[in-house]
């Protein structure tokens, strides 16, 4: 929730026409992205300054903003804490809270940009006669800095980017695939797999493929993948384990495309936790289950049952623990810990959760030895659940 209740008001530009309201940026046209961002910020009051010559109606449908012409704007002078936008400025959602909450003495201005601004004022329908009035942004900004005093703005040009021309749309959407990396990835994932990944959504952004379309078809290929372990070949195995790779690559593009359209859902954070773990169960069974066609002993079933039940009962208690009564915005799965402050043991656990380990099926497979993976993940997936029981435990005694 943000400190303050604010309007956001969205300023048109009247710019070169290369980059207007309708361009689309990463799926989405930018003046409904930047509207996007403000209400995924917590802003509800949402006010589009539009002369009738933009059609923003249209891009607005569905959404909180409402587009007003400049005569009417005055109108509507609900919060003493007035935000500016251009709509040529892609703000992130959290500089947005930021703004919404920093103290600001009366008839103060804080400038971060000729874009963006928060005002606090008494008189917040003079302020908005003035952005009615205005010709353009920079006169706006010349008039918002001589009328009001100024508050030193922090440095801090790391969370919104300017989409002016075709060269800063490129950069914008630079900008939006780089946000979506996130800390607790390990270094595969942020090196190899993330980037191949960003690849492949950014071809797919602007298409009618969905989130959860795209959980499937990645769970799918990891299902198929599995059914190659069933031989000893190591041609066979190796395959199975690109096909396993595949799965872990695409696996990002849901939520990467759920992110960038603002179509998160619990359901498809649900489904992609519960689909990941279906896929690993596969795998850990199917490796044991081609080993055992060729030894005919009980043990390679038995570790395949021990990787696949410790496995399952790990997910089962992190979803109990950590995302059953989830609310909040971002991925369902961050961390196998809800404590805020992170401890030795629960950094070996995130640790132990990341998918790192899909690089050593690779290398185990390509010589027919995917079943001393299985041994490994027969002892490790135990081991892995006793992690995290017992940093449970110590984050109750510590409460």
């Amino acid at each position: 929730m943000i400190g303050k209740a604010a309007t956001v008001v969205i300023v048109l530009s009247k710019g070169s026409g290369e980059v207007g309201p309708d361009t689309v940026v990463l799926g989405i046209p930018l003046l409904r992205r930047i509207v996007m961002a403000v209400s995924r910020a917590g802003h509800r009051d949402i006010l589009v300054v539009d002369d009738g010559s933009f059609g923003s109606e249209r891009l607005l449908k569905g959404t909180t903003a409402a587009p007003l012409p400049p005569t009417r704007l005055a109108d509507n002078q609900r919060s003493s804490r007035i935000l500016v936008l251009a709509s040529n400025v892609l703000p992130h959602p959290s500089l947005l809270r930021h703004l919404g909450e920093i103290p600001l003495q009366v008839e103060t201005a804080y400038v971060l940009t000729s874009g963006i601004a928060a005002v606090e004022t008494a008189d917040p329908k003079a302020f908005l006669s003035m952005i009615g009035r205005a010709n353009d942004i920079l006169s706006l900004f010349a008039e918002l800095e001589q009328t009001y005093r100024s508050a030193a703005p922090m440095p801090d040009n790391t969370r919104w980017v300017e989409v002016s021309n075709r060269g800063d749309l490129n950069n914008a959407e630079e900008w939006l695939l780089r946000g979506l990396i996130k800390d607790t990835e390990g270094f595969m994932s942020r090196h190899v797999e993330r980037k191949i990944s960003l690849a492949v959504t950014r071809r797919l952004v602007g298409t009618d493929i969905t989130p959860n379309q795209m959980t499937a078809v990645s769970v799918a290929i990891g299902v198929v993948g599995a059914l190659f372990f069933l031989s000893s070949t190591p041609a066979y195995q190796l395959v199975g384990a690109l096909l396993f790779l595949l799965h872990s690559i695409l696996d990002g593009c849901d939520g990467e495309i759920a992110r960038l359209k603002y179509l998160e859902s619990r359901f498809g954070g649900l489904l992609d936790f519960w689909g990941d773990n279906a896929v690993h169960s596969a795998v850990f069974v199917c490796i044991g289950l081609g080993w055992w066609m060729v030894d005919g002993a009980l043990l390679p079933l038995l570790l395949a049952c021990s990787a696949t039940v410790g496995g399952l009962l790990s997910a089962g208690f992190v979803y109990r623990q950590t995302m059953r009564q989830k609310t909040s915005e971002g991925p369902l799965f961050t961390s196998t810990t809800t404590a805020e402050a992170s401890s030795r043991l629960s950094n070996l656990a995130d640790a132990l959760a990341r998918r790192d380990f899909i690089y050593l099926v690779v290398l185990l497979s390509a010589f027919g030895k995917a079943h001393w993976f299985l041994m490994l993940a027969a002892v490790g997936a135990p081991i892995f659940f006793m992690v995290i029981l017992w940093n449970s435990y110590r984050e109750r005694v510590q409460a």
